[in-house]
Parts: structure tokens; sequence; C-alpha cells
């Protein structure tokens, strides 16, 4: 038993270590930044309006929509990341299978491009 624990040693010295950098990073910060708060910098951030405001009132859906196309894109992306470790055994057929993915998102991209959903103004 005492052999099967000692093979975590390992991890458990990584973690003590990330733990003391972490804080050590977070206490330099603290210690070494110039730290002036000010109303505005306090004040909550949510959607581009005051957060003391009337909640009925009426709101843009960009900021929606800016988040729906982050979410669509970056799920497309990690699919990329199983096909980078499994190249060498799917061969000629997943790589081409792969550039026809890409294809298609890199469309969906120059659409939504196109259509002026990623501009803000």
């Amino acid at each position: 038993m005492p052999g099967l624990l000692f093979n975590y040693l390992p991890i458990v010295v990584f973690l003590a270590i990330a733990g003391v950098i972490a804080v050590a990073m977070v206490a330099g910060s603290l210690l070494l930044a110039r730290q002036k708060p000010y109303p505005e910098k306090l004040s909550a951030y949510e959607c581009g309006f005051e957060p003391f405001d009337d909640a009925r009132r009426r709101f843009d859906v960009r900021f929606y929509l800016v988040a729906i196309l982050f979410i669509i894109f970056d799920l497309e992306v990690a699919f990329l990341f199983p096909w980078a470790v499994s190249l060498a055994r799917i061969g000629l057929f997943g790589l081409l299978s792969m550039f026809g993915f890409l294809g298609v998102l890199t469309v969906g991209f120059v659409y939504e491009w196109r259509k002026g959903a990623l501009d803000w103004e």
C-alpha cells in the first residue's frame, strides 16, 4: 500500500509548487501594484449597461449574437483537437474530411462577416 501512495508523490509535489506560485503571484500583485480603486472601476459591468438601471429596459441583441457566434466557432475549433491527435490513424480520408469541415467553418465565418454580424456599430 505505501508503494501505491508513493506513486502519487509527483502529483502532490506539482500541486504544492503550483499553489505556492499562485499565492506568490496574487500576493505580489497586491503588494507591488498601485491600488487606486474608483467608483467606476469597482462597479459591476454586465452587457454594457449601468448595473443599477431599470430592469425592463430594452437592450441590444448584439451582445447575445456575439456570445452565440463565439460559442459556435469555439466548439467547432474544439473538434480539431481529437482530429490532430488521431491524424496518423485516420489517414487520407480523415485529412480530406477535416478539410471539408474547415471549409464549411470558413464559409460560415465569411457569411457572418459579410452579413455584418461581427460589426459592433
